[in-house]
């Protein structure tokens, strides 16, 4: 099922026990900021991006490197190295998803982007050390930027797809399908945001975090976390711009997110993720930040 009901969408998913196994990641990985620059074509829709400065390579490598220790305590860490052509690849999840024995491709919106699809190294390991189907949605006609626009609860198989200039409808659907999700609920991003991994995300099953002023209609975030209550936390425009929103759980008790965006939070916001179970990591990032994605823009999920 895939929808734009609020109503309809919650009354199933009310029906879908959480399944703490699937939940989260078995691995995740990395592609590192090798020749990142901030790439103009992408900045036409990213507001995030901080087009005024320039990005220091080395601070960039230094930073991922980081995050790449800090990920490893909790799961393992596989990690790709990155190409002058591609400056944006640094955020893989937007282009290489993944599902129980599937590889998913998206269908990015710019061409700068899209050269990313092509990568024959990350493509093979899928397919040749993981065994994994591939799922190619670059070809097909809609805008499908994975798990940047879908933010999925694995542990519930239901996904939240938000449109915007990097997601339409078609897309939309592709990815519902390409995920094997049960339900999907469709709904417009307010002007001027392009993921909805910014806004929202759902922290293996259990908290939901999401911005509601990023949704064209709040009331729809608010369903999402009423559906999520008592664990469900509701940020300000202070704590999105600091990407608060932009975060995930790869273990079940560990949710990370840039230092920026845990200095963003406040005391109850903070108290939010240790009711819910999670010790909160946050890893400094501001020279990757500068490309308008932060921590969960950084990491591809292996289920």
């Amino acid at each position: 099922m895939i929808t734009r009901d609020v109503e309809r969408f919650f009354a199933f998913a009310a029906h879908s026990a959480p399944n703490a196994a699937r939940a989260v990641p078995k691995a995740v990985f990395l592609v590192a900021p090798e020749g990142m620059s901030l790439a103009a074509e992408s900045a036409q829709d990213n507001a995030y991006m901080a087009m005024s400065e320039r990005i220091e390579a080395e601070a960039a490598l230094a930073e991922h490197r980081a995050l790449a220790r800090a990920l490893s305590r909790h799961v393992p860490v596989v990690s790709f190295p990155g190409d002058p052509a591609t400056p944006d690849a640094v955020f893989p999840n937007n282009v290489f998803a993944t599902a129980p024995g599937r590889l998913v491709v998206g269908h990015m919106k710019h061409p700068v982007r899209q050269r990313e699809a092509a990568r024959a190294d990350i493509r093979g390991f899928f397919a040749e050390a993981l065994g994994r189907r591939e799922i190619d949605l670059s070809r097909q006609p809609g805008i499908a930027e994975l798990t940047g626009s879908l933010v999925i609860d694995r542990a519930r198989n239901v996904g939240y797809c938000g449109l915007s200039e990097r997601c339409d409808e078609t897309g939309a659907a592709a990815m519902h399908a390409a995920f094997g999700l049960d339900a999907t609920l469709v709904f417009d991003l307010a002007p001027g945001e392009y993921h909805t991994n910014v806004l929202l995300q759902i922290y293996a099953g259990r908290l939901a975090v999401a911005c509601p002023d990023g949704f064209a209609d709040p009331a729809v975030a608010h369903a999402i976390l009423r559906f999520h209550a008592p664990h469900a936390l509701a940020l300000g425009a202070d704590a999105r711009r600091a990407y608060a929103g932009n975060g995930l759980a790869v273990a079940a008790d560990a949710a990370f997110l840039s230092a920026r965006a845990v200095e963003a939070l406040d005391d109850g916001s903070r108290s939010a993720f240790r009711d819910a179970g999670f010790t909160l990591h946050g890893v400094p990032l501001p020279e990757i930040e500068k490309a308008g994605g932060s921590l969960r823009c950084c990491v591809g999920e292996i289920f």
